[in-house]
Formats: structure tokens, sequence, C-alpha cells
């Protein structure tokens, strides 16, 4: 069947080169952004009730934007003046880079990894006598616990922010041929939202193992299956289906 249109279960994107418009331009779809789910910020009273105290940390892990915010966020809220001397170790060059909207880059020490959690073991292993802090969400991947128990440092983990499932009550009437998930989060969103989706001849496309089992633990038929190696991405992947599709169907 013809794909005309697309749900993209995230925020909008800023940039105006975004493959999402190239796809729509391309084959003429129409292609809207919608999250299922939403990061929510922990209060100060909320993480002093995990037995936090910033002062007692020498550095701070941080794999996400999301963790730098929140975590600047907390500071503020906790009235706790960071010290200049503090050591942010980065997951990755992106996170890193984010990390110049709240302080000077030259005069911090600032560690990077390349990619994957793990890859930032080399460098907090030369650390080792550090007070780590891993500010994170409520679903943190067990990568991180399992990297930083195996190196035996001293850590500690703490929510800084949640992630909710948002309220879609206003799409129950509309149709899409395709909906796009991110995470196993965003298809529990969906049954939470909707428990008795059918899906009928809506096309599914999942991005990540995680979330095409969860797909598949609520019954759902995964058409479009994201990263392959032929398909890196999940608008390469949307790109190989919509043109096989919409060929078929016109060929009828």
């Amino acid at each position: 069947m013809k794909v005309k249109t697309i749900l993209v279960s995230q925020p909008e994107p800023k940039v105006e080169n975004s493959p999402y418009f190239e796809l729509q331009q391309k084959h003429k779809v129409k292609i809207d952004f919608r999250p299922f789910i939403h990061v929510e910020g922990v209060g100060a009273k909320e993480v002093r009730a995990q037995k936090i105290d910033l002062n007692n940390f020498t550095a701070i892990i941080l794999t996400s934007k999301n963790s730098i915010d929140h975590f600047f966020r907390v500071a503020e809220e906790m009235r706790y003046k960071i010290p200049e001397d503090l050591k942010y170790f980065c997951q990755s060059e992106a996170v890193a880079f984010y990390l110049q909207k709240y302080v000077v880059y030259r005069k911090r020490k600032i560690y990077v990894g390349q990619k994957d959690f793990a890859d930032l073991s080399p460098l907090i292993k030369k650390y080792k006598d550090e007070k780590f802090l891993l500010p994170a969400s409520d679903q943190l991947n067990a990568d991180a616990p399992q990297t930083l128990n195996s190196l035996k440092v001293d850590w500690k983990q703490a929510t800084f922010y949640k992630t909710v499932m948002s309220d879609l009550s206003d799409l129950a009437d509309v149709y899409y041929d395709v909906l796009a998930f991110f995470s196993p989060t965003g298809i529990k969103s969906l049954f939470m939202n909707f428990p008795d989706f059918q899906q009928n001849n809506t096309r599914i496309a999942v991005f990540g193992s995680t979330t095409q089992k969860e797909a598949l633990d609520h019954g759902l038929r995964v058409d479009i299956m994201a990263p392959a190696p032929e398909t890196p991405s999940m608008t390469m992947a949307l790109d190989k289906y919509i043109a096989k599709a919409n060929k078929e169907e016109k060929g009828k």
C-alpha cells in the first residue's frame, strides 16, 4: 500500500536541511512530528531525598544534553556554586560541545569519550580517585552502571529528570500510514494513550532492537527496521520502504 502520511514520534527538527524534509519533498509525503514521550525535571528536594550532596563530588559524568541541562538546573536550585576544578566526563563530542552553554571550555577540566559509555573507561580509570556523580534519567541504560562498577571507582547515580509519556488524546481520530518509534517507551506511550490500538494497515517503523522487541511484545508487526547495514538511519530506512511501496502501488 502507498505511503502518503508519516508520524515521527519525536520533536520536529530545528535544522532546515533535516533529511526528514528532504524525504518529504522527494516522495511528496506528509510528515508530522509529535513526541510520544518528554522529559520532566526532578526538583532539588527530590534529589536531596536521594541523599545527594553536590559538595561531595569532584567529577560529573554527562551522557546527554538532558543530563547537562538538569545538572546545572539542580545545582542552581540548590544554590551550589560549581567549583572551577570540577572535572567533566562527557560521553561524546556532541555532549562536550553542548557543555559550552554553561561553562567556559578552556577554563574547565573536560574529558571526552568517543560515542558509547564504555569509551569513557580509560579516562575514568586514569582519574579513579575522583568521586563521580552520574546525573541521569529514571530510565538509565544498564551499560553505565556496569561499566562504572567494573572500574571499581567511587560513584553514585542520581535521578535528575524523568521520562514521561505524553498525552496524545488529540490524535485519537487521526490516521497515519507509518508510525516511527525510537524507544521502547514510545511504544508504551502509544498503548497507554490508545489501549485498543489496532495496527491494521498502519506500517510500524522502529529504531533499535529494544524498540523492536517492545513493539513485538505488544503484538505489533514491524515493517521498517533501522539501523540495518544498508539503512543506518531511520530516514534512510523510510526512504527505501516508501520508494518500494509507492512504486508497487503505482504498478498495480
